[in-house]
């Protein structure tokens, strides 16, 4: 297996070389495949390593990388955890590269990009399998840094240059958080081992070290506040590699805690409970803002925030498990979020990779102008559409299956003995069933009218000028619509996965335990709630059937399949003008006002000359602080108001942008610093050196 990492890794590597040497690959043209080809291929060579080191787990691999980063002997171990995480993502990895391979061509401006996918993909591997604290820090630092440069690939837009900016930042907090975690724990146990963690012991030491460590992998899967990254840097980045960044990458933050959990044992009781209620905080308003957008990408970027949320409340129940001593509440907490990232790693490839095809198309990723669109592209709009169920938590998805066992986890809130651990999972509960409902109605949205929306005829056939994704990109979008599918069918054979990776967390015993029999799965707890997600894609089918034959039989007699045609109703009296159907800017407008509270919504009518037009966005520009895409108003053909409605992103609006004044101002004073003196600079590094020895030597 040692052989299989190498070879992994070394196509990885042929795959950035591929796009950035002098003549290695024309800037348009088939060959602008091949980089996403070679990391297609390394991808599969790391998916089949960590399928391996689950089935093999006495003996992981181990291939070394000696003392050369000058902080003790480290290696890339690929033990059972670390197996589970490489299987999930580059069986992923593998489909989001085909479909960027199939988007590449004739769209790709320029080198680097596909160097970037492979350094993000290097990085992850890395980081997901790395046994020493500063090679870890090292692989962390290098993904934040290929997040950089693919914000910052679409320089062609007029605001990656700030959002790539902004995506650095944020990793940068993330990477100094996790420095001083990591020298926080190598200064109470003496080494840089990452197994050597396990020995620091409960205390002030034991808790900073989990707080750090926490704020560094949260930066990285979006919890709230340090959100406001992502639905930048994902819209910002190339269409065709939205999917590497929020499917693949995006579960190193995940495994970050996963293993930390390992490694730290018991968190800080306030900590668990914080990060429970942050992370059902987040999911609802991840997927409040979702619902409010007014781009594709950006829908997709905040259900991603929505999803970590999801997936780290499953991973706080499993903190207060561990906290109560109960096995069986971590477990279930485990699988929860385990089943959740798996989800949402396939749902959200699929819905980037579809609406990356259907936005270079269309020429814009505006929900308005993409109505009906994926008519034309049926194999971008089979994606959309099956991600959008996924995540929108429809049976029978693998979709459906995460949120149940997440819900199931949070109702075993009786079982606590601590009123406020019980207290937290309920509110927790409330928060991730109004977050669920909310989810029906966002996606609902993009498959009524994108996927099956009716084509506007007097569109220009764009659409039509491109192949749709391309051979590798329908061979792509194909493993992961089967791949999504056939998970949730086979839901207990996933499950018994997840608890042999999981086995060094929680004990194989107990996490079976969510098996009730070979195809009937329960939260671990028994004589508490079944289901069968394999049965359910026998029953379906066969109820669908049978409502089938029932509406021939009756056709047959001139009844239930006649079609009436009636005028249609537009909700006032006569001499209105516009639209027989709902618009997406109408369509979310009840959700902006059910959360006005969470989104601030903001209403303006404001007068129009005499058949003007307030396009889609209301003719004007969101106010600062409001979530871009979200104002929007209808076509106005007659009289003379006009009507808008935009949302707040209540996080920058209330708590960075009124720092950036004080933070300015203390960048200003930090810069006369830069004096140019030597000995003021040698004055600074004694000054320096003095302050972390006796940090060291008081906690020490």
């Amino acid at each position: 297996m040692n052989t299989l990492i190498g070879v992994g890794l070394l196509m990885l590597a042929v795959g950035a070389a591929a796009d950035v040497l002098p003549g290695a690959a024309p800037r348009r043209g088939p060959a602008a495949a091949v980089p996403y080809l070679a990391c297609a291929a390394g991808s599969a060579c790391l998916a089949v390593t960590g399928a391996l080191a689950l089935r093999d787990a006495g003996r992981p691999p181990q291939p070394g990388l000696g003392d050369w980063l000058g902080f003790g002997a480290s290696h890339l171990t690929v033990d059972r955890l670390s197996g589970l995480f490489w299987l999930l993502t580059f069986a992923v990895a593998v489909a989001a590269c085909l479909t960027a391979a199939g988007w590449a061509p004739g769209r790709v401006r320029g080198r680097g990009t596909g160097a970037c996918a492979a350094l993000v993909l290097a990085a992850v591997a890395v980081v997901e399998s790395a046994d020493n604290a500063f090679l870890f820090l090292l692989a962390w630092e290098a993904l934040t840094l290929g997040f950089y440069f693919l914000a910052g690939a679409g320089r062609h837009r007029g605001t990656a240059a700030g959002d790539a900016l902004s995506t650095l930042v944020f990793g940068k907090v993330s990477g100094a958080s996790l420095l001083l975690g990591l020298l926080l724990a190598a200064s109470g146990t003496g080494s840089f081992a990452l197994p050597s963690l396990s020995r620091l012991e409960p205390g002030v030491l034991h808790g900073a070290v989990w707080t750090l460590l926490v704020i560094a992998f949260a930066v990285k899967v979006g919890l709230v506040p340090l959100q406001v990254w992502m639905p930048r840097g994902y819209a910002s980045a190339p269409a065709g590699l939205r999917a590497i960044m929020a499917g693949v990458a995006v579960n190193a933050g995940f495994y970050g805690l996963w293993r930390t959990l390992g490694l730290l044992g018991r968190p800080p009781a306030w900590l668990a409970v914080a990060l429970l209620l942050v992370a059902a905080l987040t999911a609802l308003l991840g997927i409040a803002h979702a619902a409010a957008q007014g781009r594709l990408e950006r829908v997709i970027a905040y259900s991603s925030i929505e999803n970590a949320g999801l997936i780290c409340t499953g991973y706080a129940v499993a903190l207060i498990g561990a906290l109560q001593h109960s096995p069986r509440l971590t477990a279930v907490g485990l699988i929860a979020a385990t089943l959740q990232a798996t989800a949402h790693a396939v749902a959200k490839t699929l819905l980037f990779a579809g609406a990356a095809s259907l936005e270079s198309a269309a020429g814009t990723g505006d929900l308005e102008e993409l109505r009906g669109s994926a008519r034309r592209l049926p194999w971008a709009g089979t994606g959309v559409a099956i991600g959008a169920v996924t995540l929108a938590g429809l049976p029978p998805t693998a979709g459906f299956v995460s949120e149940w066992f997440l819900l199931e986890s949070l109702l075993q809130q009786f079982r606590l003995p601590h009123l406020p651990y019980a207290l937290a999972l309920a509110a927790a509960g409330a928060l991730i069933a109004l977050t669920a409902g909310f989810a029906g109605v966002t996606f609902v949205r993009i498959v009524g009218m994108v996927v099956l929306g009716p084509l506007d005829k007097e569109r220009p056939r764009r659409e039509s000028r491109r192949t749709d994704l391309g051979a590798c990109g329908r061979a792509g979008m194909l493993m992961l619509a089967v791949g999504g599918l056939a998970v949730a069918a086979l839901t207990p054979l996933q499950v018994r996965v997840v608890s042999a990776g999981l086995a060094d967390l929680v004990p194989v015993a107990t996490s079976s335990g969510a098996l009730k029999s070979p195809w009937i799965v329960q939260p671990v707890f028994g004589e508490f709630s079944v289901l069968s997600p394999s049965w359910l894609w026998v029953v379906m089918p066969l109820m669908l059937a049978a409502v089938a034959a029932v509406l021939l039989l009756g056709g047959s007699r001139g009844g239930a399949l006649r079609v009436r045609r009636t005028p249609a109703w537009r909700s006032a009296g006569g001499g209105v003008q516009g639209g027989d159907q709902y618009t997406p800017f109408g369509y979310a407008n009840p959700t902006r006002r059910i959360l006005a509270a969470v989104l601030l919504t903001r209403t303006r009518t404001r007068t129009l000359p005499s058949s003007s037009t307030a396009g889609a966005t209301g003719g004007a520009e969101p106010a600062e602080g409001t979530t871009a895409g979200a104002t929007a108003g209808p076509t106005v053909t007659s009289g003379v108001l006009g009507y808008s409605s935009d949302v707040v992103e209540v996080v920058e609006a209330y708590l960075y942008r009124p720092l950036r004044r004080p933070l300015r101002s203390l960048v200003s004073a930090a810069k006369r610093l830069q004096s140019g003196r030597l000995d003021a600079y040698l004055a600074y590094m004694l000054i320096a050196l003095v302050a972390v020895l006796a940090l060291v030597a008081g906690l020490a």
